[in-house]
């Protein structure tokens, strides 16, 4: 399996985050409301977005235009620029995410309902890819637990099973990319429970560009990137831990837990150090990604180099 490495990117092509979106409000006057660009084809505003206190302060965001070239979505393509190029193949709507499994009330939402289960928050969090390159983004949606609890999991749900959308026709077959699709991640219980999982629609306050999980994707910022699946179509509750795509593929190099840890380094390199997109030099890894004293109570007693 090959894992393309971080390339340089210059400041050139790197658009601050003020920048984008002064622009769009000059598009917008200058066109009488109406915004509707080829750079910006896949914007659209999520309306009102409060700002969450669950937000990472401190940190500075990612230009938007390296975290929507610079993308891990095997499904249309295995190099770090093919999404941005080839996503654009995905329809998001129609859209529905079925729920089901170990559950009082089983449900199939449309991308409309899921919308409108909670009022949209912006949150800024880090992401850690176990490539050891890292990315700030403010992203938008709202609490998983939220979802969740609208099936009411029962007293067998021990773990939650995720799965993207797969159509052989637009994306790439499985012997092409190196993984089996579609694609599937899963977590405890009680992590996707906890309030810092996120079930996101957007980020910097527009819909999620579809090479970064559109239409509904979910983020877990005190784990490794992979865990958190794009372009979810099914969710389900089940009774023991169930099988993830990058676990089997290479299970000695990716754990099912797969929480960020500069103590347990992958196989092939160290996790000590992450490099920031956007910025040249490295930086200490943090445990749990800096999360720790949110979620460190939930793995207590665990072996963390055990269970990775």
């Amino acid at each position: 399996m090959l894992i393309k490495t971080t390339p340089g990117i210059r400041d050139s092509e790197i658009t601050p985050r003020e920048i984008y979106l002064n622009r769009r409000k000059f598009l917008a006057a200058a066109t009488g409301g109406v915004l509707y660009t080829a750079t910006d084809a896949h914007a659209d505003s999520l309306g009102n977005i409060q700002k969450s206190p669950l937000s990472t302060t401190g940190e500075t965001l990612t230009p938007l235009k390296v975290v929507t070239s610079y993308n891990n979505f095997y499904e249309f393509g295995t190099d770090k620029g093919d999404p941005s190029r080839n996503a654009g193949k995905l329809k998001t709507r129609p859209w529905s995410v079925k729920v089901e499994g170990q559950c009082n009330k089983p449900q199939t939402f449309d991308i409309d309902r899921l919308l409108s289960l909670a009022p949209m928050e912006e949150r800024v969090y880090r992401h850690r890819c176990v490539e050891a390159w890292s990315i700030v983004v403010p992203w938008n949606g709202y609490s998983l637990s939220t979802l969740l609890k609208q099936v009411e999991p029962n007293s067998k749900a021990k773990y939650v099973a995720f799965e993207s959308a797969y159509d052989s026709h637009t994306m790439l077959a499985s012997f092409a990319a190196g993984i089996d699709f579609p694609y599937r991640e899963g977590l405890r219980l009680d992590e996707a429970m906890h309030p810092l999982a996120l079930l996101c629609f957007g980020m910097y306050g527009e819909t999620l560009p579809n090479q970064d999980g559109a239409p509904v994707r979910i983020v877990v910022p005190w784990k490794y990137g992979y865990k958190s699946i794009k372009s979810i179509v099914k969710i389900r509750l089940v009774e023991k831990e169930p099988p993830t795509t990058w676990n089997l593929s290479a299970p000695q190099e990716y754990g099912f837990y797969s929480n960020v840890n500069p103590e347990v380094d992958h196989p092939r390199w160290s996790q000590v150090k992450e490099r920031r997109l956007g910025e040249f030099s490295k930086r200490n890894t943090l445990m749990f990604n800096g999360y720790g004293d949110q979620v460190a109570a939930m793995y207590s007693g665990m072996d963390l180099k055990k269970y990775h």
